[in-house]
Formats: structure tokens, sequence, C-alpha cells
């Protein structure tokens, strides 16, 4: 079992190099698309947010306060409060709301 699990550690090191090895070792020319600048332009923060957004939603007891804190933090990052701001009011929503619940 130990030998397998090694083995399944190695493989998996193995495909997460060659993911980021291949397109620099292929893609050695200028990228002129405008199309394909744009969409890997974004991919960084569409994977961050699709990582990041679940986690918010489940990371407290309730769902409500989840969202609330959610809407709270990104109605102050619209307004370009600092991070930490936004992050003090979007935990105090969480402890007000669940104090209540």
């Amino acid at each position: 079992m130990n030998n397998r699990l090694y083995l399944y550690i190695l493989v998996m090191a193995a495909v997460t190099y060659l993911i980021r090895v291949l397109p620099l070792t292929f893609i050695r020319w200028e990228i002129k698309s405008p199309f394909i600048r744009s969409f890997l332009y974004y991919v960084p923060y569409v994977t961050l947010s699709v990582m990041t957004f679940p986690a918010i939603l489940t990371a407290t007891k309730s769902i409500w306060s989840a969202g609330a804190a959610l809407a709270a933090a990104v109605f102050l990052a619209y307004k370009e409060k600092s991070l930490f701001k936004v992050s003090l009011t979007a935990c105090a929503v969480v402890f007000v709301i669940e104090l209540f619940l």
C-alpha cells in the first residue's frame, strides 16, 4: 500500500509539472489574437473566484450570515475601501447575524 501511495504522488507530480511546462515549451511566439489574449488575461481571476466563492458560503454556520457578509464585503470593495476594512466588516456582519440567529 505504501508503494502505491508513492506511485500516486509521483504520477500527480508529473501531470502537474507537464500541465505547467508544456504551454511554455510549445508556445514560444507572441499571441496576437485579441480573443485569446483577453481570455488568458481573465483566467486567474475566474479561477480564484470559482475556488473562493463556495468557501465563503460554507464557512459559517448559516448561509444567511455568509450571504450578508459577502454582500457587505462586495459593497465596501465596490466603494474602494481597504482590504482590512472589508474583511473586518465581513467578520463583524457574520458575528452579529450569528449572534441573533
